[in-house]
């Protein structure tokens, strides 16, 4: 690609220069760029790209693409013969120029998108399964990991910057992909990451409390939310799958209807696509599911009657890309637990196992209350083990301690990952909560350790949730790093304590 061709598919307000020479690649990091480059500097959040024009070109740059009047015209008058563009908006230059670049994966790849709160992570997955079941190859982009046509790959960002993202794009349509699943956050929708690409279905699963720190307000964060939806910023999707049961469903499906989307709501006996009934099991759920597609019963290995919203969001934007709803009632009892997310350890143990990600006093409170939708059903206690991470915000450890005691019957307090910190330093600021809370509690700093003191006092009905690190592998401690999974620590102690008939 040449650099005539590469701005004619930017939307510029100036342009000075020329080059016939090939272009290598597109960069928005000056420490990324290699001889024949266009760097696109652009302002950030927290930085300011412009700032970095002259080390892109001492690095070899080719062009420059900027959104900064003054350095355009710095770069006209000192460096005359280096082609310069300047841009309104850096990020959706950024993403027309990665678009262009990597030979548009966007018109190879249907794109399904999943944004809210909660729940994205899990419906991303579960979505791809389903896809995958049904002989699809895809694109999955999220928080634990990236898939690339079948090769899986650690995920940096929820949602990476457009040039990234196209690049991931196009390495899966080389590899036959035909199908993208991506989790959207609030922060790519409004900074514009995800320009450039037309979303054929876009799901919305919740609207809670977060990201304030950056959004300022509610309305602007469903504001930002609001923008795959509503055609404003990025093309409408052609079937907008929402969760009839959040307080912003009717907002966003009006939104998603005046943009000309065909709206799909999900929901637990209310919606189009519902669970009209449902029974939670120790090792996940049964449900009746009616659609106006058909009905049918069918068992789930997911636990919890989040993860039932969950997967009626991914069978809704399944059925949506095309997946017959007989095929989709025969793939759901196979899909797997997403890593760390409420993810059920079954050993055959007549008690449920819960590994999940809360890391914070609002999300051990939810997880709780997720437990207690299991025990409600079969009469047993919960009992938790969790820890707070080492050099971290300390003002949340008595927080969490109170959270894990209030939701529990019987608390295991132990290390997360503690890093440089002392383990029982960390516990100590965890203990005045649960003191506070008046829970059975047991403090103990190994944490493979706590997990086997938490299944050994388990009992016929009652939920184990351990919680904090979730997917994670490994543990950090002051002495260095090591291997460590909950879920295969619990498997192992569930072994040693004589279960293992159902892996």
């Amino acid at each position: 690609m040449k650099w005539n061709e590469l701005i004619a598919e930017i939307s510029a307000v100036g342009a000075e220069g020329d080059s016939d020479a090939p272009i290598t690649g597109i960069e928005y990091d000056s420490r990324r760029v290699r001889p024949g480059s266009v760097f696109v500097a652009m302002k950030g959040g927290t930085t300011d790209g412009n700032r970095y024009v002259e080390k892109a070109l001492a690095a070899g740059a080719l062009g420059i693409v900027t959104d900064s009047a003054p350095t355009f015209d710095h770069l006209i008058v000192y460096n005359a013969g280096t082609p310069v563009v300047e841009v309104e908006h850096g990020r959706r230059a950024l993403a027309e120029a990665s678009a262009a670049f990597f030979g548009h994966p966007e018109k190879k790849l249907a794109a399904t998108g999943i944004t809210g709160t909660n729940g994205k992570t899990t419906t991303a997955f579960l979505t791809e399964s389903l896809l995958n079941c049904a002989a699809r190859k895809t694109v999955l982009i999220g928080t634990i990991e990236y898939h690339v046509g079948g090769e899986v790959r650690h995920s940096l960002h929820t949602t990476p910057e457009s040039r990234d993202l196209f690049e991931l794009m196009a390495e899966g349509a080389a590899r036959g992909a035909t199908e993208l699943v991506t989790e959207v956050s609030s922060h790519a929708l409004d900074q514009r990451r995800a320009y450039g690409i037309p979303f054929d279905v876009a799901v919305f699963t919740n609207l809670t409390r977060d990201h304030l720190d950056y959004h300022q307000t509610m309305e602007k964060y469903f504001a930002a939310k609001r923008l795959l939806f509503d055609g404003t910023v990025y093309p409408a999707p052609r079937v907008a799958v929402i969760n009839v049961h959040d307080d912003r469903a009717k907002q966003m499906a009006a939104a998603a209807r005046r943009a000309d989307s065909e709206v799909r709501l999900y929901g637990i006996g209310e919606g189009d696509w519902r669970a009209a009934n449902y029974k939670l099991t120790p090792g996940g759920a049964v449900l009746q599911l009616e659609t106006p597609a058909g009905r049918a019963e069918f068992s789930s290995r997911l636990a919890g009657e989040v993860n039932i919203l969950n997967l009626l969001a991914a069978l809704t934007a399944a059925h949506a890309r095309g997946i017959r709803f007989d095929d989709l009632c025969a793939f759901a009892p196979l899909l797997e637990p997403v890593p760390g997310r409420f993810q059920p350890v079954n050993a055959g143990q007549p008690f449920t196992v819960i590994v999940d990600y809360a890391h914070t006093d609002d999300a051990l409170r939810n997880l709780a209350a997720l437990g207690r939708q299991i025990t409600k059903q079969t009469g047993g206690r919960i009992l938790t083990v969790f820890g707070c991470g080492g050099d971290r915000d300390r003002t949340k450890r008595p927080r969490m301690g109170l959270a894990a005691g209030e939701g529990s019957d019987m608390v295991f307090a132990t290390s997360d990952n503690p890093r440089s910190e002392e383990p029982r330093s960390i516990l100590a600021e965890i203990e005045p909560g649960l003191k506070a809370s008046g829970v059975n509690y047991t403090i103990e700093p190994d944490r493979a350790a706590a997990i086997g003191l938490a299944l050994s006092a388990a009992q016929p009905n009652d939920v184990v949730l351990i919680a904090g690190k979730g997917h994670e592998k490994e543990q950090i401690l002051a002495t260095g790093t090591i291997p460590f999974d909950d879920a295969e620590v619990a498997l192992s102690t569930l072994a040693q304590l004589g279960y293992g008939e159902e892996q």
